[in-house]
């Protein structure tokens, strides 16, 4: 059942939480060795969260939208009562003093923390031991890895992860849900593994645009702890699906400079999407600058890497991969120059995305290069996201796609800064009125 389906079976009494959750765990018990989703997982300890959620209902007390859903955390958020490990043996039997803010707000919205989910090596590139629920001699994707393959096999209902590349919409994209990054700087990082201030944005996992929105409304809250988190008005995401967009809305499709790294079945299918929604598709250029995007992501990512893990580096080089250690020493040689300019450049390429949001609502590009590849040494590639991430852009992935061997395949759609309202609104149109089969 979907989480919005279950939290009102809570709230009304038709089902207990503690039912969902032993489901859950059954469901865990079923598949956990051939998909390996979790890194910690307490099956006493999640009960007794959904038997004091159930005392809570039964109390007459008020609950929160969340009550009694289970809910999967990437192991780079920290929980009190959970080790967090950061995917590294370095960070082995690590235990913090306090929640993640977002851990906070969930618990403060009702949900039951289920559980640590697999990630990569400090959220990079290299592979933990999950697989992809469709197959698993295919990656999910990473670096929130686990979060994504515990929502696609049913093990939750609701997972978190993070965006510094891909990292949200690419594992979303591998396995077939829906993964939804909001604005950087709507979701607090407080407590999350820092990899760059500039690019880390949190992101929802779900199995539909409603459970999402269920989600990500109850993380956006102002934080001081974070810098970035602005003070602001609460908008409500869940009313934004409950309304049609005003007027058919106007997508651009854009292919991006990056284009050529599509499959040949990624290209065609595109190609045979945009031709089907004509009416409300026009394929747009992006400017000459947007070629320079991959650069200046690349120069903050590994420069951010070089400081944020320069404690790893020096004591346990030997133990960290060797792409990680080739990402960081190549961050080490950066100059200010060179930082600063990359920096600079997101507000050029923000002011040249604003020109196309004037003619157009959203953009419509491909998640992923392709369907999950074959094979776990990778996570595949995220060069579809990294545009997007660093303009800070929000976006969310659509299983509406299949690509080679009947695989799940994501359409990505992209709004304006802030725009998130937007976004869903018309994500779900594409989604329920657009009559595009792939």
């Amino acid at each position: 059942m979907s989480a919005v389906f279950a939290a009102a079976a809570i709230r009304g009494g038709k089902i207990t939480s503690e039912e969902l959750v032993r489901a859950c765990l059954d469901r865990i018990a079923e598949i956990e060795e051939s998909v390996q989703a979790w890194t910690y997982l307490d099956r006493e300890y999640a009960v007794k969260q959904a038997q004091d959620a159930d005392k809570k209902i039964r109390s007459g007390k008020d609950v929160g939208p969340l009550h009694g859903l289970p809910v999967g955390i990437k192991d780079i958020f920290d929980t009190a009562d959970m080790p967090t490990e950061n995917g590294t043996i370095l960070h082995a039997g690590r235990q913090p003093g306090e929640d993640a803010t977002v851990v906070s707000l969930l618990r403060e919205a009702g949900a039951i923390i289920m559980g640590k989910t697999v990630t990569t090596e400090l959220a990079v590139y290299a592979p933990g031991k999950t697989t992809n629920p469709h197959d698993s001699k295919r990656t999910p994707g990473g670096s929130s890895s686990g979060s994504a393959a515990a929502v696609a096999a049913f093990m939750v209902p609701l997972a978190i992860g993070t965006q510094t590349n891909g990292s949200v919409i690419r594992p979303a994209s591998y396995c077939g849900i829906y993964g939804y990054k909001p604005t950087h700087g709507r979701i607090s990082r407080h407590g999350v593994l820092s990899q760059s201030r500039v690019l880390d944005q949190v992101g929802v996992f779900a199995r539909s645009i409603e459970d999402a929105a269920l989600i990500a409304q109850q993380l956006m809250a102002f934080d001081n702890k974070d810098p970035d988190v602005k003070p602001k008005g609460r908008f409500d995401l869940n009313e934004a699906l409950m309304e049609s967009p005003p007027i058919r809305p106007r997508l651009a499709f854009i292919k991006s400079p990056v284009w050529s790294h599509a499959s040949d079945v990624t290209q065609d299918t595109f190609a045979r999407m945009v031709a089907q929604l004509s009416e409300n598709v026009k394929e747009v250029k992006l400017p000459n600058v947007f070629e320079r995007a991959i650069d200046w992501h690349r120069t903050i990512m590994e420069s951010d890497l070089a400081k944020s893990f320069e404690v790893e580096y020096f004591s346990g080089k030997e133990i960290l991969s060797p792409a990680l250690c080739e990402m960081i020493a190549r961050g080490q040689k950066y100059s200010a120059v060179d930082y600063n300019k990359a920096v600079e450049g997101i507000s050029i390429l923000n002011n040249e995305l604003g020109k196309i949001f004037t003619a157009y609502d959203a953009i419509l590009t491909p998640a992923t290069t392709e369907g999950a590849p074959l094979g776990l040494e990778s996570t595949g590639s995220p060069i579809f996201c990294t545009l997007w991430t660093l303009c800070g852009v929000p976006s969310i992935n659509l299983p509406i796609l299949k690509g080679a061997d009947n695989m799940p395949m994501g359409a990505q759609l992209v709004a304006s800064r802030r725009d998130d309202y937007r976004l869903l609104r018309i994500a779900k149109w594409l989604v329920n009125e657009v009559p595009f089969k792939s």
